[in-house]
């Protein structure tokens, strides 16, 4: 190991100095100078940009990568040597997707070499804490993607760990998992355990004892997250009064020189301001002061966010509401055997407005996506998009709309500009429209640098971004995107939706699901399906309207509104199946 090994400070279980890690052919440093501790019986969060360095360091600390410079402490000495108390999750789902539950237990003891005498206890312990007893012999890859990260969880914890490194773990699961997930970890806390938690949810991370901020391989701030908030205290506020559309205010607001970041919330527009005094004398608005969030300073020493303005939007068709709405469920099912995936669905969605389709994993969202794309077939109802019916007029019904899947679903084997070429075709663009689409999307989303590189190996925010260029090549009316934005960072967040926000200025229809609550607060309309059914619809403030009244919330944010309600519906289940087996009686 290059360097010195350092010596952790009292109680840490591990350290990092000066490290720095280079890759062939990459114009900066993964990792430049950057120096960590990991105390015990504290989370410690880790937050950054795509490509920041993040999933570098901790790979790393668990010993499957050497630096280049600086040196390395785990648990006192060099990093791989005491793996038996390392417990390393992976950022994608690293486990056996073709074993059950139990046999990737079963693999993980066998690799961390458990005495055959203490499995049972401790696999029945594992269980019990992950809720996964009564998934025992289901195979991984049939589970949600919550009770994935919950096996993933308890494969690295097989054997109890001193050190617990997590890299998003809270990637593509709802926030019911990821609040589970957190309580599961703030359970093992001990004086004897440290946790490193990476994520790309700013609410954790702003729950964690201390974080590190790295962009671009440097570290750009280390300490409390509340230092981070109070630097922007008296530089939040949130209009509201206003007669225009709210996307239309916020793209105004944040192509002016003072402002840092702005997002919607509910009818209102949030705004981080570079001085207090930015809209001092600011007329046609009420300005009331909000309550700044570790996000805002994340953003602010990211250098802010992107401008208001889309290119995207600015080169787009106009696109003409029709006679119906621009996408129609009617009593959408889908049944899979015994298996109802998603019972009764309907809702409209109008030209130039966003709908948003929220549940937990396996709730029957990315079900009811597949119908209204046609790639399922309906058991039981109908849909139609632009005008088209899925049944009768599927392929003009794909043909009008563009689609981003869950998953990255393009062609990794295929360069960049390979896969946007196949799509240009796929859509039926030809000849000097297809190369003028292309061309038009390589600069807009800035792939230009990037065309002969494989799709496969593109870092997520790029792959996503090759995603939805792709979906718009052909400048369809409607846009169905499953959540486009997972695992990305707050930054490129609100670049995708600087697009979606001006495409529904021009006219597109978009239906989106996502995980992120802050997120949904940009729909026009949402409805939240739980256990395949629809069991509340609204907009976003009438929704955090009622969960309010339903849990007594004092202004609730969306995540609250979200769990409230299931939580809701969970509690009149039992009544329910009560008196249906009184009535089958």
């Amino acid at each position: 190991m290059p360097g010195d090994t350092p010596s952790p400070g009292s109680g840490a279980v591990a350290c990092v100095r000066d490290l720095v890690k280079n890759f062939k052919g990459a114009e900066k440093p993964a990792l430049d100078g950057v120096s960590l501790e990991i105390p015990t019986g504290r989370v410690t969060g880790l937050v950054g940009p795509d490509g920041a360095g993040k999933t570098t360091l901790i790979r790393i600390l668990a010993g499957l990568m050497a630096p280049d410079k600086g040196s390395v402490s785990v648990l006192g000495g060099a990093p791989g040597k005491d793996m038996e108390h390392v417990g390393y999750m992976p950022q994608r789902f690293g486990l056996y997707e073709d074993l059950t539950v139990q046999q990737n237990l079963d693999l993980y003891a066998d690799m961390r070499a458990l005495p055959a005498d203490e499995r049972e206890a401790t696999f029945s312990r594992l269980l019990e804490f992950t809720d996964l007893a009564r998934f025992r012999d289901r195979l991984a890859g049939a589970l949600s993607g919550g009770m994935k990260q919950k096996l993933g969880l308890a494969c690295a914890l097989v054997k109890t760990p001193r050190l617990l490194l997590l890299d998003e773990p809270g990637v593509g699961v709802d926030p019911i998992s990821r609040r589970e997930l957190w309580a599961m970890v703030q359970e093992l806390i001990t004086d004897g355990l440290g946790v490193l938690w990476s994520t790309a949810y700013l609410d954790e991370a702003e729950k964690c004892d201390s974080v590190y901020l790295l962009s671009e391989g440097e570290l750009l701030f280390s300490g409390d997250p509340a230092e981070l908030t109070r630097s922007v205290e008296d530089r939040v506020v949130r209009l509201t009064g206003f007669e225009k559309r709210r996307r239309k205010v916020l793209t105004q607001m944040l192509d002016r020189e003072g402002l840092i970041d702005g997002t919607i919330q509910g009818r209102s527009v949030r705004l981080l301001l570079k001085t207090p005094d930015e809209l001092k004398g600011e007329s046609g608005f009420e300005i009331a002061p909000a309550q700044p969030r570790f996000e805002d300073g994340f953003i602010e020493r990211l250098g802010g966010g992107p401008k208001g303005t889309s290119a995207l939007a600015e080169a787009y068709r106009n696109i003409e509401a029709g006679d119906g709405p621009a996408i129609e469920a009617k009593g959408l099912t889908r049944r899979f055997g015994d298996f109802t995936a998603a019972h009764d669905v309907s809702f409209s969605v109008p030209y130039g407005s966003i709908f948003g389709l929220l549940g937990p994993n396996g709730a029957g969202k990315s079900t009811t996506f597949k119908m209204l794309c046609g790639l399922l077939t309906p058991t039981e109802g109908s849909g139609a998009v632009a005008g088209h019916d899925l049944r009768s007029s599927g392929g003009r019904a794909r043909a009008a709309l563009g689609y981003m899947a869950q998953k990255f679903s393009l062609y990794g084997e295929l360069s960049v500009a390979q896969n946007l070429n196949f799509f240009a075709g796929a859509y039926g663009l030809e000849g000097r429209d297809a190369r003028h689409a292309v061309e038009r999307v390589t600069e807009i989303f800035e792939l230009g640098d990037r065309l002969k590189a494989t799709a496969g190996t593109l870092p997520l925010g790029f792959k996503q971004r090759l995603a939805l260029a792709a979906a718009v090549l052909h400048e369809p009316p409607v846009l169905f995107l499953d959540e486009p934005t997972s695992g990305v960072d707050p930054v490129t967040r609100r670049e995708f939706w600087m697009h979606i926000n001006g495409l529904v200025e021009k006219g597109v229809a978009v239906l989106v699901t996502t995980h992120f609550m802050e997120e949904a607060e940009y729909c026009d309309a949402i409805t939240l399906i739980y256990r395949s059914e629809q069991i509340a619809s609204g907009t976003p403030d009438e929704l955090k309207s009622q969960a309010a009244d339903m849990a007594d919330l004092d202004d609730p944010t969306m995540e609250d509104t979200f769990i409230a309600m299931i939580e809701a519906s969970d509690a009149q289940r039992p009544q329910e199946d009560g008196r249906a087996e009184s009535e089958a009686a």
